[in-house]
């Protein structure tokens, strides 16, 4: 057994639904500890067999526990791993501690010795930000994407009035729903609903797609209701999370909290 996975939380429950496999844990902090293990496995096992590694990260609070367990995983040459990120709110200070890359940089990017970090950082041109890391991520494939769900079904900040399964473009600026942006305030990211910018820019759901391995994290009980959907509703743009159904190589980390079967 590979020391990176020897202390892996087992799963209360696992199934499949389509492609996708679903993993569900007693607690958060479990469900964290064994999608960082299965992660610090992927990227060694990718590691040994090609010189570098691309991957993409979420930022978000759900993230945080599988962020520090991954931290904390040994043998993995972080030198040869270059990070990205997925979303990023337009119009925010660039200071702001809400934005998605000061967050993963307290979380994750500044904690371990990246080849490279690829921020999204829209000023001073938004079109031309979407253009540049559009171009940075077709440099050659990514590898693994690490992901959440948001409680409108959100991948990315692929809202359900914007998501498009067959998008055209690999980054895009969306306008945020109402749901998505209450949700921020929800997750103490603002203060309330005013505060939340009104536009992002977004990986789409081609781009992440195209990711060879994904892993998604999706605890508490805010989104048992997109989980449910994700799983055992139509697939369709109405939850933009179904389609990591038809992925070859997704698994869903839930806890009891988010678990609609639990």
């Amino acid at each position: 057994m590979n020391v990176a996975t020897a202390h892996r939380p087992s799963p209360r429950t696992s199934r499949a639904i389509d492609r996708l496999t679903v993993e569900s844990f007693a607690t958060r902090t479990e469900m964290g500890a064994a999608a960082a293990a299965d992660i610090a496995g992927a990227l060694i096992k990718c590691l040994s067999g090609q010189s570098t590694v691309r991957m993409v990260f979420a930022a978000a609070p759900s993230q945080a526990e599988m962020l520090s367990a991954l931290a904390a995983q040994p043998g993995i040459d972080w030198t040869r791993v270059t990070a990205f990120h997925m979303d990023e709110y337009i119009g925010l200070d660039p200071t702001s501690p809400a934005r998605f890359a000061n967050w993963l940089d307290t979380h994750v990017f500044t904690r371990l010795p990246f080849a490279a970090v690829h921020r999204i950082t829209p000023e001073p041109d938004v079109e031309a930000e979407v253009a540049r890391y559009s171009g940075l991520l077709n440099e050659a494939p990514i590898d693994l994407v690490c992901l959440g769900i948001g409680v409108n079904g959100h991948i990315a900040f692929n809202d359900p009035p914007v998501a498009d399964f067959n998008d055209p473009l690999d980054v895009k600026i969306v306008e945020l729903d109402d749901v998505c942006r209450k949700q921020q305030v929800d997750d103490d990211c603002f203060p309330d609903l005013a505060s939340v910018p009104h536009q992002a820019i977004t990986l789409t759901v081609p781009r992440l797609l195209r990711a060879r391995r994904l892993f998604c994290v999706v605890p508490g009980a805010v989104k048992r209701d997109a989980v449910s959907k994700t799983l055992y509703g139509p697939l369709s743009a109405d939850c933009p999370a179904t389609i990591l159904r038809n992925h070859e190589a997704c698994t869903l980390y839930i806890d009891r909290d988010s678990d609609p079967d639990a």
